[in-house]
This record gives C-alpha cells, sequence and structure tokens, in this order.
C-alpha cells in the first residue's frame, strides 16, 4: 500500500461528511441514513460527497486515465457467463447482453492520485464499513480490480449484470452529456433464490422494477450489486462517463477469478495465477 498522506480526505466535503468525526452527531445522522436507504433499497447516493472546487481536477484525473482503458467489447449473461443453450430463448441463464466499458485497471492509478489517496484513508474505509454494516471491511488484495476507473464512451453503455462483490462503492467523477443512466432492480434476487423469471422479465424490457439515477459529479453511491441487477444505459453527447470503482469486501486478501479478470482487463498477474480467488459463501451464480 502507498504512504498515505496526511491530507487524504482533501477532497471530501468534511463539513456534510465529517469523516475526520467519527464520534459526532453529523457523522452518526449520515451513517444512519446510508443504513436506512441500503436497507430499502440496496442502494444509497450521498451527494456532493467531493468538494465543488475538486470536481474539475477529479474530472482531469480520470480523463487522464481513461487512455490506459481496456475495452473488451464483450458478451455474456447478466452472470458474466456464457449463455446455457439448455435454457428455453428468453431464460436469464440463457440471454446475451453487450459490455461496452472500458475499465482502467488499479496499477495503473498513481499513488499521488485524489482516488488512491482515498480508497487507502482508513476514515474512509471505516465510514464505508459502517454504511454497509460491517465490523470491519478490507481493501481488495488484488491489484488490478482493488481501484479502478469505469469508462463508457458516447454510444455505448453497460448492460445488465450482476456484480461478483457483495457491495460497490463508485464516485462519479465525469457525467456525460446525456444518457448514461443508472438503472437498477432493487434486491431482485437473495442468496436463497435466484429469482431468473423476474431477471429474465428485466431482460425482456416487461418489467416494473427498474428504478433510475441520474448521479452527478462528486455523488458517492454505496450499492449492493451481488443482488441488485443493474445497467448505464448507453451516453449520448460528446463526453465519456468516468465513474471511479472503490472495492473493498468483508474478506481479507481477496483476488478476482483469472478467467473474469482477463474479460474485464484484458490480463492477469502471476498474483492472480497463484492466489486464484477466494470462494464466496452466498453461492449464488456469477
Amino acid at each position: 500500500m502507498p504512504p498515505v498522506h496526511a491530507n487524504a480526505l482533501s477532497c471530501v466535503d468534511l463539513e456534510r461528511f465529517p469523516l475526520h468525526q467519527p464520534d459526532g452527531e453529523a457523522y452518526a445522522t449520515r451513517i444512519a441514513e446510508a443504513r436506512d436507504s441500503l436497507a430499502t433499497d440496496g442502494c444509497c447516493v450521498l451527494p456532493g460527497f467531493i468538494k465543488r472546487e475538486v470536481l474539475a481536477e477529479l474530472a482531469a484525473e480520470s480523463s487522464d486515465l481513461a487512455s490506459h482503458a481496456h475495452f473488451a467489447g464483450s458478451r455474456a449473461t447478466v452472470y458474466g457467463k456464457n449463455p446455457d443453450e439448455t435454457q428455453p430463448a428468453g431464460h436469464a441463464l440463457r440471454e446475451e447482453v453487450h459490455r461496452d466499458n472500458g475499465f482502467v485497471a488499479g496499477d495503473n492509478i498513481g499513488a499521488t492520485t485524489h482516488i488512491r489517496q482515498l480508497y487507502h484513508a482508513t476514515s474512509f474505509r471505516n465510514f464505508v464499513g459502517a454504511c454497509v454494516s460491517f465490523d470491519e471491511i478490507h481493501e481488495f488484495a488484488d491489484p488490478l480490480a482493488q481501484l479502478v476507473v469505469n469508462v463508457v464512451r458516447p454510444g455505448k453503455g453497460h448492460g445488465w449484470h450482476f456484480d461478483s462483490n457483495e457491495f460497490i462503492v463508485t464516485l462519479v467523477t465525469q457525467p456525460p452529456e446525456a444518457g448514461g443512466r443508472f438503472e437498477y432492480c432493487p434486491q431482485i434476487r437473495t442468496p436463497q433464490q435466484e429469482n431468473h423469471e423476474s431477471v429474465s422479465e428485466v431482460l425482456a424490457g416487461d418489467s416494473d422494477l427498474v428504478k433510475g439515477l441520474d448521479l452527478r459529479a462528486g455523488d458517492l453511491q454505496i450499492f449492493f450489486g451481488k443482488l441488485s441487477l443493474h445497467r448505464v444505459t448507453p451516453v449520448e453527447g460528446g463526453l465519456d462517463r468516468h465513474t471511479v470503482i472503490f472495492a473493498y469486501a468483508r474478506q481479507a486478501n481477496l483476488y478476482g477469478n483469472p478467467e473474469k479478470t482477463r474479460q474485464i482487463f484484458g490480463r492477469t498477474t502471476d498474483q492472480h495465477e497463484t492466489a486464484g480467488a477466494k470462494s464466496r459463501p452466498d453461492g449464488l451464480t456469477g
């Protein structure tokens, strides 16, 4: 882990989100608000998490990094797998979706960037852990997936999918001129029930379970993407959509599955091949 600067939280609006004062009343209020949203919707948005005066710096930071993005242009099921041809047409396990977005791997993100400094800040990690009601969360050991910039170019989107991670933390650094809307189906499945029928209905466009968010620059989102189907609609206009992904987990020393890592980043490291992926206990597909 690179050294964390004393001003690692300098990009955060600490008046609204006092991460440096975990025993204060305002801190407790922000945690309670986040937990309530996550309990009812599987998602919470913390608007204006980043100071206004730093937004331009973050946008420039992610724009510089975007040139390192790997674009796979892949097709897969919402579970990130090849279609199961034994299932009938329209079944969630058989239907393919487009994944046209790109990912900047963590080893391309410098130690002095705002986003890496924020990722490694203990007070930020503790705040996220409190929001998701876990006593302790850990940084990903995975050097590629622990900190990522997601890039969606004009005319492209990120098709319906479930995350491999139990929860994900994202920060919009550059919203598009239009389109690029985050859509999701709150907790459409559970660890006990895949609920393929409802997922299939969403893929067919026949569901009223879909909600949408127009996220703005500086908005922090915490999302239970393992249980909630979600996508980014096609970006319109002349600007990319850039989103930083901060990956944490309840398990320590977690690495991504080598096969899925190659799909996302176009490569793996020696660590992926030797460590593999620690098993996740939920048993869900994907």
